[in-house]
């Protein structure tokens, strides 16, 4: 079985269209399928138009959300009641188009553990394709697996991958991450992308960089590691300058000339530490966040 996971937050006009043009892609494969729709918390209508969707063809699943948790905890809880051999997600947009679907199935019978589509010819603004380039290249770096488009939702898992996502019982997680840290192979399909026809995307400029620091947080000691040696190599230019200047006052005499100078350099290290602050700051927090152990998502309504 195949099961495609899409989660739904405010896509009411796009739902219909996509259930038809999934139905269609999904039939011609041959295999027994089934959609599981997860509502994030949608205020448009999205979940009376689900509803009727399921009541109309009963290989749609409803998962509905109490409120919006996010993409991520949305896939999540897809994938934990899915049922299929393999699992595909899919963003409900209509931007990566479901036709596209059975490239990633002939990659994972070729015998790849996790497929990942990579858009071309990107409808997005340059902005927006410039900080997907640095959180493509920071989450390859921190993953270990080199991808071009980690930022694909387009995507295939076998389900012993999918499992081992489940099993994680981490408060924040960034699935497409974690599935390449699980999969022995992984392939990367090139897939089309089209212009978003209704509303907007959620993910800015701010999200995006925001998700680059999640990430390096999250899977890497990386940046408190290079804080530490940054501290290292500070001090001791502190101290060397510091003998410069002795021996400075020591030839020529007291001067008042590079006060300024003194006072920018002195600026530089407060900034490194309130960075280095910062740092541990967010590490404390997640650790908080996980002795917690507060549920990813609260399930309101499950239709099957």
């Amino acid at each position: 079985m195949i099961s495609v996971v899409i989660p739904v937050f405010n896509e009411a006009r796009s739902l219909a269209d996509l259930h038809h043009r999934l139905a269609q892609t999904l039939k011609e494969t041959g295999e027994a399928y089934e959609v599981v729709f997860v509502d994030d918390g949608s205020t448009d209508g999205s979940i009376e138009i689900l509803r009727a969707l399921h009541a109309q063809d009963r290989t749609v699943r409803v998962v509905r959300l109490n409120r919006n948790w996010g993409q991520h905890a949305a896939v999540l809880a897809g994938m934990e009641r899915a049922c299929g051999d393999v699992v595909v997600t899919l963003d409900a947009d209509l931007q990566n188009p479901p036709e596209e679907i059975p490239r990633l199935l002939a990659a994972l019978a070729a015998g790849h553990d996790v497929a990942g589509g990579r858009r071309v010819g990107r409808r997005d603004g340059v902005l927006r394709r410039l900080a997907s380039w640095a959180v493509n290249r920071v989450t390859s770096a921190v993953v270990g697996v080199r991808m071009r488009d980690y930022g694909c939702m387009l995507r295939a898992y076998r389900r012993s991958v999918v499992e081992r996502i489940v099993a994680c019982q981490e408060a924040a997680q960034f699935i497409p991450a974690l599935a390449n840290t699980f999969a022995g192979s992984v392939a990367e399909v090139p897939v089309a992308h089209d212009a978003r026809e209704h509303g907007r995307s959620r993910y800015g400029l701010f999200r995006l960089l925001r998700l680059c620091f999640d990430l390096l947080t999250g899977f890497s000691l990386l940046p408190i590691q290079v804080v530490s040696l940054t501290g290292m190599l500070v001090a001791v230019l502190g101290l060397a300058f510091g003998l410069f200047l002795g021996l400075r006052r020591l030839i020529v005499g007291p001067e008042v000339e590079g006060v300024f100078t003194l006072f920018a350099i002195l600026f530089f290290f407060v900034g490194l530490q309130i960075l280095a602050l910062g740092l541990i700051g967010e590490y404390v927090g997640r650790i908080y966040q996980e002795v917690r152990r507060r549920p990813r998502y609260v399930v309101s309504e499950v239709l099957d």
